[in-house]
């Protein structure tokens, strides 16, 4: 697997945000009020690959500073399976394309919004859900991101650097 490009992500988050800017102009005044809470569940989301990615580097860390066999001292340490790694790796991308989607929806929201404050009396509250859309779905991105670095296998210490 590779990483995910972060170009593709800004990308995705730009195009997403123009494409939902037209729209919303077009027909905000037939949408549904927007609620401050709508964007907390991605930043539930982001705090559950956050403690995942805590957890997942600490065992990994444990596994690799393990004591030899022979030595009673540590605790016996169960490994890390690496297709749980691997499909760690595979929730991160996702969670990052969907961040970044929910980024560009919420910025094109507020983009529209925000402007419009003085004159709407709806935009006021629009544009607080839109702010905390546009955080909470960056947190997304950014513990996906950092969930993706640590399902990362390091490169071995013997390994050449041209390979």
């Amino acid at each position: 697997m590779r990483p995910v490009p972060r170009r593709d992500l800004a990308v995705l988050a730009a195009g997403l945000a123009l494409a939902t800017w037209l729209v919303v102009r077009t027909t905000y005044g037939s949408l549904p009020p927007l609620r401050w809470w709508m964007g907390v569940p991605l930043a539930v989301l982001a705090v559950a690959e956050v403690l995942g990615t805590r957890a997942l580097r600490a065992r990994l860390a444990a596994q690799r500073d393990r004591r030899p066999p022979g030595e009673r001292t540590a605790p016996p340490l169960r490994p890390v399976e690496p297709m749980l790694v691997a499909r760690l790796a595979v929730l991160a991308q996702a969670s990052a394309y969907v961040g970044a989607v929910f980024v560009g929806i919420w910025l094109g929201v507020l983009a529209h919004v925000a402007p419009a404050v003085p004159r709407l009396a709806a935009a006021r509250g629009d544009t607080v859900a839109a702010v905390v859309g546009v955080a909470c779905a960056a947190a997304l991105v950014a513990a996906a991101l950092w969930l993706e670095s640590a399902c990362r296998v390091p490169p071995r210490t013997g390994d050449e650097e041209g390979r």
